[in-house]
């Protein structure tokens, strides 16, 4: 059997690298072995360990989402962790995932000051967000851990499903957030901030989320 290390292997953007029949202490050691600092995200399902490099537009949507998802939550005075590509992983379910951005909204306080999350003890995150461009979202990953919300921006568009019964279905608008209609909103802000740039797009944000609390 031929030995390779995991420096040697080089994954370009965009490209993913799928390695099967890993245990899941091999995949404990893969994780120690690349580190906390890299630009690769990993997922596991029961053996098959995938490693994805984003591109850079993959990062570029994910990172003015989480920004208009995070000034939108400061407007309204709600509470929220983000713990970005955090490990996310459960032995007893032999999976794991690194999502694009995650929140913990409702159980923030239940986390709050804590370093390190045992997903045996601690709850998932409220909500997961996942940019689909090259890409794809593992949606039985984290109905498994259950993460109550799961967003997907899927060509120009932002798609919500709700954890009911043990799988996901879309809905119309989010359950943190219920009355607003964020999937259409935010879609608009992502396109603006392409024309306007990054800081101006939030300050429209935060006005639009001003005058549609006045109005109601």
């Amino acid at each position: 059997m031929v030995a390779i290390q995991l420096r040697q292997l080089d994954v370009p953007p965009g490209q993913r690298l799928l390695l099967h029949d890993v245990s899941w202490a091999e995949f404990e050691a893969i994780l120690e072995e690349l580190g906390e600092h890299r630009s690769t995200r990993i997922a596991y399902d029961h053996g098959l360990l995938e490693i994805m490099a984003p591109l850079p537009e993959h990062e570029d949507d994910k990172e003015i989402l989480s920004d208009l998802l995070k000034a939108f939550m400061e407007e309204l005075d709600i509470e929220l962790r983000a713990l970005g590509s955090t490990t996310f992983k459960k032995q007893a379910m032999l999976k794991g995932i690194e999502p694009d951005q995650c929140f913990y909204i409702q159980n923030e306080a239940a986390i709050r000051g804590k370093k390190r999350l045992d997903l045996a003890v601690d709850p998932p995150p409220d909500l997961a967000l996942e940019v689909d461009i090259t890409s794809r979202t593992h949606p039985e990953t984290y109905a498994a851990l259950g993460v109550p919300e799961l967003w997907r921006r899927v060509g120009g568009k932002i798609r919500i499903y709700q954890l009911q019964q043990g799988e996901y279905v879309e809905v119309e608008e989010s359950p943190a957030f219920p009355g607003w209609p964020l999937q259409r909103e935010l879609a608009k802000f992502v396109e603006q901030s392409r024309v306007d740039g990054r800081n101006q797009t939030i300050r429209a944000l935060r006005q639009w989320v001003r005058d549609t609390e006045a109005g109601l």
